[in-house]
């Protein structure tokens, strides 16, 4: 029954990885890039919608999860050693997003521009939680929850100091000093009180806790999430900056619904991606067969899917525009979209582009089966628990 409960949560992890690959590949391949957002309902499809939308899982099921295994690798240590742990992967994930995450990205190092992202977020969501492992249980999960729920009531909200500051806690802005600039697409808030429910989550996912029960408070909590989901969605004051409208179009109504807020993330962004999650969870436990394994693969080794998919999507990339006849030095790119104008006319169809991305993939899948099994016959190397 372990493995089968671990396993559970790989296969969620992978099959949020899969959807990243899909975003990532849209995102420098999808022709309409380069002239407007996915989200904008008055020029997207409802395919493109939902091919943004559902990578919408990606981040807050990242985050959350990584919680949940630091949990559970804590079961095999004392708390000192899981704190010490936490702080030294945190800083080496923060170190990783300035150099090679900040390469394969922009295939350039430029330290006049600094770019915080998921994997910056997620190193000091760890440092965090070193901290909130000593907190009372209940309080830390209450904690959590005010500032998930309360921190929408600070949107628009700039202090006249320390603007900074503010910006890396609660905004998606950069921060332009003399020397150099930093890009904060990652804010600190909710996302480090975000992986201290997914540490107490962890719970469910012990030796002795018994499945039938797991799977009913994992369907009970999923229905709890994406009913609060609709409740205040509906009530259209709160939770999001963006209030939802109605349009001539019933379609057009329905995405204007669903369209949430993801930097920073909001209180239904976080709703809406959270609850189906730990609802799928209740009903993947079972689960087998290849399709199976070879997403549970992948969940093992997120560090290394993210890091290898990054550069392979933007390595295709690079070489199908200089085919196509653009500039190779329009895909070595600052802050991702500074050259969008330069760009339009690039790139391809949805369905070539979720073509592209299965065959990604699939391509990077036996480098993920490699590094696994690499894993598993060295851990003696103690550097390998930070990949």
């Amino acid at each position: 029954m372990k493995n089968n409960r671990i396993e559970s949560i790989d296969l969620l992890r992978g099959i949020v990885m899969v959807l990243m690959a899909l975003d990532h590949t849209r995102a420098f391949l999808h022709y309409d890039s380069y002239f407007f957002s996915p989200t904008d309902i008055s020029q997207t499809t409802v395919p493109l919608f939902i091919t943004r939308f559902i990578t919408h899982f990606c981040a807050p099921v990242f985050v959350f999860l990584a919680g949940t295994s630091a949990y559970l690798s804590g079961r095999r240590k004392n708390k000192k050693e899981l704190s010490t742990w936490l702080i030294k992967r945190g800083v080496w994930l923060v170190i990783l997003e300035l150099t090679i995450v900040q390469f394969v990205w922009q295939f350039q190092l430029d330290y006049a521009m600094n770019v915080l992202q998921v994997i910056w977020v997620l190193g000091v969501s760890m440092i965090f939680l070193a901290a909130f492992i000593y907190v009372p249980k209940r309080l830390m999960i209450t904690v959590s929850l005010i500032v998930i729920f309360g921190h929408n009531a600070l949107d628009g909200f700039e202090p006249e100091t320390w603007n900074g500051l503010w910006t890396i806690l609660h905004l998606q802005a950069p921060i332009v000093t003399k020397y150099f600039a930093i890009m904060v697409f990652y804010p600190l808030v909710p996302w480090v009180f975000v992986m201290p429910l997914g540490y107490h989550f962890g719970v469910l996912y012990t030796q002795d806790f018994d499945p039938r029960v797991r799977k009913k408070y994992l369907i009970y909590l999923g229905l709890i999430v994406i009913g609060l989901f609709f409740i205040i969605r509906a009530l259209n004051f709160y939770g999001d900056p963006n209030s939802w409208s109605n349009f001539e179009s019933l379609t057009s109504t329905i995405l204007s619904f669903m369209n949430v807020s993801k930097y920073p993330p909001s209180l239904l962004y976080l709703l809406i991606t959270l609850g189906p999650s730990i609802l799928l969870l209740a009903f993947v436990e079972n689960w087998k067969g290849r399709i199976h394994h070879a997403i549970v693969i992948i969940g093992r080794v997120p560090l290394f899917f993210y890091v290898v998919h990054l550069f392979v999507i933007h390595l295709v990339a690079l070489i199908i525009a200089t085919i196509m006849g653009f500039s190779p030095r329009l895909m070595v790119i600052e802050l991702f979209i500074s050259l969008t104008k330069s760009l339009q006319g690039f790139g391809f169809n949805l369905v070539v582009v979720y073509i592209l991305a299965i065959a990604i993939t699939l391509t990077i899948y036996p480098l993920c089966i490699w590094f696994w099994k690499y894993k598993n016959n060295n851990r003696d190397k103690w550097w390998l628990s930070y990949l």
